[in-house]
């Protein structure tokens, strides 16, 4: 580990902060469509004649998140949100800048993430808290409480590509909030399944934010503002706000309700 970063989890463990983002820039290389193989790719490429632009996501976003508060990280479509979220969770890798985290990470991040679509939805249950660091006594501990929550009946022995979008969101949703991690990142799968399962994951994350988990929620910015302290509000992959929720949220509904705002934005 080199210096600077051990300087900086000492810094986090004073503070008791568990996530600390520093100017993450994500930049995609977009290539030329009309390459219909992949060995034209490669030669195209070693001939110098293909061509291709950097496309800038996520232009030096900074944040820190806390033990015990909940972020939401609101915007429009494609302005990065979920691209924010891969990178803190490990997933993808920022072209400049740095992530450091504490604690065991429970991330939400897209239906069907980490499961295998063969196996049935005990054995993803296994394999999902598994790679979340957790062996199997504490998995079989909790395994209990996963059933329970998502309700999926003799589902659960079948394979998961049998299920349904919700039936996923269930099982995904189930695992994350019952295997006490430190940091939950959410993106924005609460909004599929149906009213009755949606009210019921609100009830659970407040239950959990009453017991002070950390969250990073992802959102367009309806629904979760009762659950949040804060707010960060990016716009062209840039982060244009980050503070109170209440204030954030509002002014980003102004802005939607508004075109001549959003364009200034």
């Amino acid at each position: 580990m080199k210096k600077e970063d051990r300087e900086i989890l000492r810094e986090m463990e004073a503070t008791d902060c568990l996530l600390d983002v520093r100017d993450v820039t994500m930049k995609f290389t977009k290539y030329e469509v009309g390459v219909d193989s992949l060995k034209e790719l490669v030669v195209r490429a070693l001939r110098g004649n293909l061509q291709h632009e950097q496309f800038v996501c996520l232009k030096k976003i900074s944040f820190q998140i806390h033990r015990g508060e909940a972020v939401a990280v609101i915007g429009r479509n494609g302005v990065g949100k979920s691209t924010l979220l891969k990178i803190v969770s490990g997933i993808l890798y920022p072209t400049r800048g740095s992530v450091h985290r504490r604690g065991k990470i429970a991330p939400l991040l897209q239906l069907g993430a980490g499961f295998d679509n063969n196996a049935t939805g005990i054995e993803n249950i296994y394999l999902n808290a598994a790679i979340m660091g957790y062996t199997k006594k504490e998995i079989t501990a909790k395994l209990p409480a996963i059933l329970d929550f998502a309700e999926l009946g003799d589902f659960i022995h079948s394979p998961v590509k049998t299920y349904s979008s919700g039936m996923l969101a269930r099982l995904g949703f189930s695992i994350a909030v019952n295997m006490d991690a430190d940091i939950m990142l959410i993106d924005e799968i609460l909004a599929v399944g149906d009213m009755a399962f949606q009210n019921k994951c609100y009830a659970k994350l407040q239950e959990l934010r009453e017991k002070g988990l950390t969250f990073l929620i992802v959102s367009h910015g309806a629904g979760i503002e009762s659950l949040c302290d804060r707010a960060i509000w990016i716009e062209r992959g840039r982060m244009v706000a980050n503070g109170p929720a209440k204030d954030i949220f509002a002014a980003y509904a102004a802005m939607m309700t508004n075109p001549e705002t959003s364009s200034r934005v």
